[in-house]
């Protein structure tokens, strides 16, 4: 049986989410929140195994109430589902979906983050990618970072063009690294060469 909490500050929108799980035994709705800090409070005494979480929301923004839950509770698994198609982030996100998506994919992603510990995020009305990420959810100067790793330039050269800490660098690094889920520099040149970042 899979725990699950509901947050978002749209009721029609909780309400059909209830609906969709009421039908499916192989899920539990353990509580449902319109926003954050209830649902903070709620976790505090009954820990699901993944949020359902909306990043736009009134009292704690999605972000930050992510970021929260995470540092409290580093094995709840957090899917987002959102309006919005340009993803800028996934820091602390196992998955994000686009509210419009349906019940099958929905329960997929669900499985697919808690049963097999994964990630699934679907940034588009038209691709699904587990763990292929769009290069829009890049941020400008991580893009300028990866080019200039493809160019050979160490991280102390790296930090001297761009006027930033080396910490800074590995920084951004490591969320790069996160983002196009590769593991070392020969993995992000091939799916940055992919993605149309690095020519």
């Amino acid at each position: 049986m899979i725990t699950i909490g509901l947050v978002d500050d749209h009721q029609m929108f909780l309400d059909g989410m209830v609906s969709v799980f009421s039908t499916q035994s192989s899920f539990s709705i353990l509580f449902v929140e319109n926003n954050a800090k209830s649902a903070l409070e709620k976790i505090k005494h009954s820990k699901p195994d993944i949020i359902i979480s909306d990043i736009s929301m009134p009292d704690i923004n999605g972000i930050e109430f992510i970021k929260l839950v995470k540092e409290n509770y580093p094995d709840i698994k957090v899917l987002v589902l959102s309006m919005f198609d340009n993803l800028q982030t996934t820091e602390n996100m196992d998955g994000y979906l686009l509210k419009e998506t349906d019940k099958e994919e929905l329960i997929k992603a669900i499985n697919t983050i808690v049963l097999e510990n994964g990630k699934y995020f679907k940034t588009t009305k038209n691709e699904t990618d587990t763990f292929e990420f769009k290069h829009s959810i890049l941020s400008p100067r991580e893009k300028e970072i990866i080019q200039l790793i493809a160019q050979e330039y160490t991280t102390d050269e790296i930090a001297e063009k761009l006027f930033i800490s080396k910490g800074t660098i590995e920084t951004h690094r490591k969320n790069i690294f996160f983002k196009l889920q590769v593991k070392n520099i020969a993995g992000l040149i091939k799916k940055s060469i992919y993605l149309g970042i690095v020519k």
